[in-house]
């Protein structure tokens, strides 16, 4: 995400920060993205294309979220933009909430911008972020192969009345009722590739979470396949879903084949043949209370802290 302090608004910013990462985690292949901004104009557009480690750029619209308050408050301004996108088949990823608008309604308030920009730039790949919404999913739904929306794994568990009794639980978009949710956890098993695995995962510091305000975000990243397998299990357990849905080939595709395939890094049959494998089994483990820095200084919370979770494995 490039909604850092400062955000990453340029090519150049952004290969600094894809190098940081990878020294982190050199496996690692890191997807990178540019901050909507007066700054970014066709030429950076250009530009981003050409790193070859920009693959999209990422709509805020002004004060929704974390670091958003040097969004966009004029969608139409950038349209220029997404024709260079457009012509350069880059992502354009939404924040899909409308500003000024009460939390809950938010995203289905921005649902039109969507179509419009659609409508407008058929041929631009579009994904509508973190979608916590039944009218955001049928919104992508009703829109064209180009358009898809991510479920993240905290969206797949909380509902509003969550988030306002637990801290760690606090994101935007805001979990919504307990229907939307049911409706996420359907949609990620409906096997159409119009809905991915997005973790949108935030390691806000404690004292950030805890503060009057506190941060939007979840810390899911550790365990976001453990969360997502978890909460099929107990949708199934409530018979929000069934066994006929829940299969291998559904569940692999979001979380693994969808984003790849659209993001067009799909690896062939041979290379994905070779490719590590992963186990989940139930071992009581546990999610930790919290994770510190190596030198103490830094502390965060995870999502569903102290709660049981799959144990996940690599197999080669």
């Amino acid at each position: 995400m490039p909604n850092l302090q400062p955000p990453i608004t340029q090519v150049s910013q952004a290969t600094s920060y894809h190098e940081q990462l990878s020294r982190l985690a050199p496996d690692v292949n890191f997807l990178m993205s540019l901050y909507l901004h007066p700054s970014v104009n066709a030429e950076v557009i250009a530009e981003a294309a050409r790193s070859k480690i920009i693959h999209g750029v990422k709509l805020y619209p002004a004060g929704v979220t974390t670091n958003s308050q040097d969004g966009v408050l004029d969608i139409e301004q950038y349209y220029p933009v997404f024709e260079a996108m457009q012509t350069h088949d880059l992502v354009l990823n939404l924040h899909g909430e409308t500003p000024g608008v009460e939390v809950l309604s938010a995203e289905a308030a921005f649902v039109p911008q969507l179509h419009k920009i659609h409508n407008t730039f058929p041929r631009l790949r579009i994904v509508l972020e973190h979608v916590s919404t039944r009218e955001g999913l049928e919104a992508v739904r009703a829109c064209g192969a180009t358009v898809r929306g991510t479920i993240t794994a905290h969206h797949l568990w909380v509902t509003t009345e969550d988030t306002e009794q637990d801290v760690h639980s606090f994101c935007k978009p805001i979990a919504k009722t307990p229907e939307d949710r049911i409706a996420l956890l359907r949609a990620v098993v409906d096997g159409s590739s119009k809905f991915f695995f997005g973790s949108d995962s935030a390691p806000h510091p404690v004292q950030s979470k805890q503060q009057a305000g506190g941060a939007a975000g979840c810390f899911t990243q550790p365990f976001v396949t453990s969360l997502v397998i978890d909460a099929l299990d107990h949708g199934l357990k409530h018979e929000w879903i069934s066994k006929e849905e829940v299969t291998r080939e559904a569940v692999e595709g979001f979380l693994s084949i969808y984003g790849r395939t659209f993001y067009k890094i799909a690896s062939t049959d041979e290379a994905a043949s070779r490719k590590p494998r992963i186990r989940l089994t139930r071992e009581g483990e546990t999610i930790s209370r919290s994770i510190k820095s190596a030198n103490g200084e830094l502390e965060v919370v995870p999502f569903r802290s102290g709660q049981q979770v799959m144990s996940l494995t690599w197999i080669d």
